[in-house]
């Protein structure tokens, strides 16, 4: 069963240590992305996540195991994907799109999804879900090299 959870200020660590894959799996899109002197990539800013009500970290888990993270932006106005993830063995078995549904379903309202324009896989991945979960109500547009879905959760199936 994939569910989500919360990442708890304790855990920034982990956190940290999943998105050093995430990071190296974005490179490919991202030439500018490079390993720091240590030879690992740099850190995002996590705190934000820890103090406040607008961000939001997630562990995505397989039962016991985590498998993946979601970061969402969310306010009064609008939900955000921010970043997602889910690891490569992991991918294309049906656990994203569970645990982007559980996302959704968390916060009610109006929601963007975004992806840049060189991750085509990102891109098939958010397009054909929301299309489906929301049975084609949703809008997709293009802004500044990225695409973008754009959906209300009232209109999920």
């Amino acid at each position: 069963m994939v569910y989500i959870r919360i990442v708890k200020n304790s855990e920034e660590t982990m956190l940290h240590n999943l998105m050093q894959f995430y990071i190296y799996e974005f490179s490919k899109y991202n030439p500018e992305i490079k390993l720091e002197k240590d030879c690992t990539y740099k850190p995002f800013d996590l705190s934000r996540y820890w103090k406040g009500d607008t961000h939001h970290a997630f562990f995505i888990c397989l039962e016991t195991e985590v498998i993946g993270f979601a970061l969402i932006e969310s306010d009064k106005k609008r939900n955000t994907v921010l970043e997602f993830f889910v690891l490569a063995g992991y991918q294309g078995k049906g656990y994203g799109k569970a645990a982007a549904r559980s996302l959704f379903e968390a916060f009610s309202g109006y929601w963007n999804v975004s992806q840049i324009e060189k991750n085509q896989p990102a891109q098939n991945f958010w397009r054909n879900l929301i299309s489906v979960i929301t049975n084609g109500e949703m809008e997709e547009v293009y802004e500044n090299r990225m695409y973008v879905q754009k959906f209300h959760t009232s209109s999920l199936v």
